[in-house]
Order: structure tokens, then C-alpha cells, then sequence
């Protein structure tokens, strides 16, 4: 039985041992007997017996498996290839076939001669007995899980408690996987980021301002990687972005809070965080084909000599572009923050005779203010992260200028760049992509923190 028929398999058997364990615990209630829990717990228990160890066996042997098959053909054709009975070329031709048999999607290659497929067949038995076994043992404990279930709904039985237990033990697994999952990227990228640095120094990776990891320096052999030219155009496209859509999203944000009719405002809103859902792919179209030329014939048409002065690819194209897709973040967060104030500031003001727009000014957007601005911090967060539309609309060059018509690139763009080459992963031109990942998640933690630093100072406590 392949792997989605077993887990379909388990969860229907863990259904009906729900039903069963609710129809046995409402007829002992039938019968007079005082149950600790309602029917429903009895079930789920039941349910809860069914399907977590069967499917935990499942898993675990699923990849038990695939490490003892995947050592096996290590090990044995590492062996045959010693002692010379496999050739280099053979040797390639079968580890490509038993991955796939491996995979269960074996094909026989024509490459393949008859010496080796008693070989692939013996492991194929191999694999075959290994997911029967499997498969019998998580059905096994499956039926077990149900009968045991059935047999455990009683009146003294304290199902509800069970259940809970289970629930919160899910919720604690749950948090510690995400916490493993952060401490393994960032694992990851620490480790990378070390073997990087034993060939560049620091100073020349901090503090460098020309990036050509293709051609050595005179005092090293493995190119410039100065991160100066790319974090400088990573700050100046977000600064561009968010100087076009912090007063855009914000004055929408009051609009809608304080202005708008709710009819208006049930129409506008949704309209408007439509522009959150749009892929960043579909922007970068968007600023290739329209705005960039857009401002280049624009700039053309305004110059004496007919020469445009901005580039089609140019940091305020990818600002401008930048702008539009993050206007929803910080309308829409911007927006509950300032409906969050209670209305009893508003009614107070108005009571001294302050106008609404005094009002707005001077108590809703004070009081809002430390919202706002963690809003802010974090819409920057996602500015400085974006790939998709720096590529198509500021180009790839890395290079330092003030001029916000002309091209430069950003620290993801060079990540991309250099994971997709065709050189060796442990080469510096490769381990770079890590060193740039570790810095722009240092950067968009302190952005976080200060953020969390702002709500907290500022933050008012209302009754």
C-alpha cells in the first residue's frame, strides 16, 4: 500500500473508532450509567489511540528505511566499484537506478546490463519486504489502537482529561518544532557563513566597496566580495519604497478609520489589500514593462536634448513598484491600530471642542503612534527582504551611487545570483549567498527589536 493510501486508511479506521466510542459511551448513558466525560471525548480518545502511534511507527519506519536501503547502496556499490567489478560510467548508471527504486519509480535504463540486475532485483525484494512489513505493522497497531479504545470507554475512564493532555502536548510540539526549525536555519547559515570567512577576511567582506567574486585582488585569489555597494542599495530601494508607501497607506488607513462610511469602507478595504495577494512576480512585470519605460520616455520627453536621464531599470522604478505592493501592508495594520483607540479619546476631544481632524491629529494618531510605527518597521522588514521586483526593475549591478535614476542591486539579488551558478558549493563564490543571508537577517532582527523597543516605550494601557 503506497504512503497516502495508509494514512488515508489510518484516519478512516480512527473515524470509526470515533463513531463507535460516541455510540458506546451515549448508550452507557442510556443505561443510567453517570459518564466522567461527555461521549464526544470518548470518541476522540479513541480516535486520538488510532491514529498518532500508528502513524508515528508509519513515519519512523518510512524513513528508517530509506536511510538502511540508502547506506546499503553506499555501501555495496562502493564495494563493487573497489574491487573493480563496476566500472565509473556503471557505477553511475546504478546508483541511478536504485535511487529510483528507492523512490518507487524504478525504470530500467537501457544502459543497464544483465551482470547488474540480479544486483537491482535483490535490492528491489529488499524494499518490497521492508514496506510490508511497514505496512502491517501500522495497521496492526491501528485495529489495536480501535479495539483498545472501544474496550477503555467506560464511566470511570477520564477521557476529557486525556484529550486535553494530548491537545497541549501537540501545542508544546508544535512550538518546539518552530523554535528547532529557527535554530536549524539559522544553524545553517552561521556554519556556512564561518567557512566563508576562513577565505575572505572580515574587513574585506564589511568594509570592501568593489563586488566581483569572479576576478581575485592582489592580495587574494578568490575575488572581491565588498558588501558595502549591496547593503547600501538594499537600504536606498527600501528607503525609496517606504518614503512612497508609508504616507500613502497611512492617509488610506485614516480614511477608512475615521472618514469612510462603513458601506465605503466594506467596499475600499478589500479592494485594496487585493494588492497584497498579488505575486511580486507579476509587480516585477508590472515595473519591467510599464513604469520603467513609463519614467525613462518621461524623463526623454523632459530633457532639452531628447536623452532620458532616468533608466528604465533605476532605484526609483523598483521603489515606486516596491511602494505600491507594500501600501496594503501598512494601510491594513495601520488601519486596526487606529480603530483600536478607544472611542472615549475621540468623545473627549470632541467635548473641548477640538474638530475631527483636530482629533485625529492630535489624540487618535498620538495614541496609535506606537502601532504605527512598529507597522512601519515591519513593512521595511518585507522591503528589504524582496527579490522579484528588484531584479526586473533595478537591474543586477552592484554599485555605489546617490543618483536615484540609475541601477543598482541588493543583497537578495546577489544571493540568488550566486546559488544558481555552476560552481563547486563549498567554493567562496558559493558560501557568499550564506555570509549575505546571515547580514540580512541581523538586519531585519534589529529592525524587529527596535520595533518591539517602540511599542513597548510608548505603548498606552486602556481600560
Amino acid at each position: 500500500m503506497s504512503a497516502s493510501g495508509m494514512i488515508l486508511f489510518v484516519f478512516a479506521l480512527g473515524g470509526l473508532g470515533l463513531f463507535l466510542s460516541r455510540a458506546r459511551a451515549l448508550a452507557f448513558e442510556s443505561c443510567g450509567s453517570r459518564m466522567h466525560s461527555r461521549p464526544f471525548y470518548y470518541g476522540l480518545w479513541t480516535f486520538f489511540l488510532v491514529v498518532f502511534p500508528s502513524l508515528l511507527f508509519f513515519l519512523l519506519w518510512h524513513i528508517g528505511t530509506n536511510l538502511y536501503i540508502e547506506h546499503q547502496i553506499f555501501v555495496r556499490v562502493s564495494r563493487m566499484e573497489m574491487s573493480g567489478i563496476l566500472h565509473e560510467d556503471r557505477v553511475l548508471v546504478l546508483r541511478d537506478v536504485l535511487k529510483s527504486l528507492l523512490q518507487k519509480s524504478m525504470v530500467l535504463s537501457r544502459n543497464i546490463d544483465h551482470d547488474l540486475l540480479s544486483f537491482v532485483f535483490d535490492f528491489a525484494k529488499k524494499v518490497k519486504i521492508l514496506n510490508v512489513i511497514g505496512s502491517l505493522t501500522t495497521v496492526f497497531c491501528a485495529c489495536f489502537g480501535l479495539v483498545y479504545g472501544l474496550w477503555d470507554t467506560r464511566s470511570q475512564k477520564r477521557a476529557r482529561n486525556k484529550v486535553e493532555c494530548v491537545i497541549i502536548l501537540s501545542l508544546i510540539i508544535a512550538s518546539a518544532i518552530a523554535v528547532l526549525v529557527t535554530i536549524g536555519i539559522l544553524s545553517s547559515l552561521f556554519f556556512q557563513t564561518v567557512s566563508f570567512f576562513r577565505s575572505v577576511p572580515l574587513s574585506h567582506f564589511f568594509f570592501g566597496t568593489v563586488w566581483d567574486p569572479r576576478f581575485p585582488t592582489t592580495d587574494s585569489n578568490v575575488g572581491q566580495f565588498g558588501l558595502v555597494p549591496l547593503l547600501a542599495g538594499t537600504l536606498y530601494i527600501a528607503c525609496v519604497a517606504m518614503l512612497f508607501a508609508v504616507p500613502v497607506g497611512i492617509f488610506s488607513a485614516v480614511y477608512m478609520a475615521e472618514y469612510a462610511s462603513p458601506q465605503l469602507r466594506s467596499f475600499i478595504k478589500p479592494l485594496l489589500e487585493i494588492l497584497a495577494g498579488i505575486p511580486t512576480i507579476v509587480y516585477g512585470f508590472f515595473a519591467l514593462v510599464s513604469v520603467g519605460p513609463f519614467l525613462r520616455d518621461l524623463s526623454s520627453a523632459f530633457s532639452g536634448n531628447g536623452e532620458a536621464f532616468i533608466m528604465a531599470q533605476s532605484v526609483l522604478t523598483a521603489g515606486i513598484v516596491m511602494g505600491i505592493m507594500l501600501i496594503p501592508f501598512i494601510s491594513s495594520l495601520s488601519d486596526d491600530i487606529i480603530r483600536a483607540v478607544p472611542y472615549s479619546l475621540r468623545e473627549g476631544s470632541f467635548g473641548l471642542g477640538a474638530t475631527q481632524s483636530e482629533t485625529i491629529k492630535r489624540v487618535v494618531l498620538s495614541a496609535a503612534f506606537p502601532g504605527i510605527m512598529a507597522a512601519v518597521l515591519l513593512t521595511a522588514s518585507r522591503a528589504i527582504g524582496e527579490t522579484m521586483i528588484v531584479v526586473m526593475a533595478a537591474g543586477v549591478a552592484a554599485k555605489l551611487t546617490i543618483n536615484p535614476f540609475d541601477a543598482m542591486t541588493t543583497i537578495t539579488v546577489k544571493i540568488v545570483n550566486q546559488l544558481t551558478g555552476d560552481l563547486e558549493f563549498n567554493s567562496p563564490q558559493t558560501l557568499v549567498a550564506f555570509a549575505l543571508g546571515m547580514t540580512l537577517f541581523v538586519v531585519t532582527l534589529l529592525m524587529n527589536i527596535f520595533a518591539l523597543y517602540i511599542v513597548r516605550k510608548y505603548r498606552e494601557q486602556y481600560e
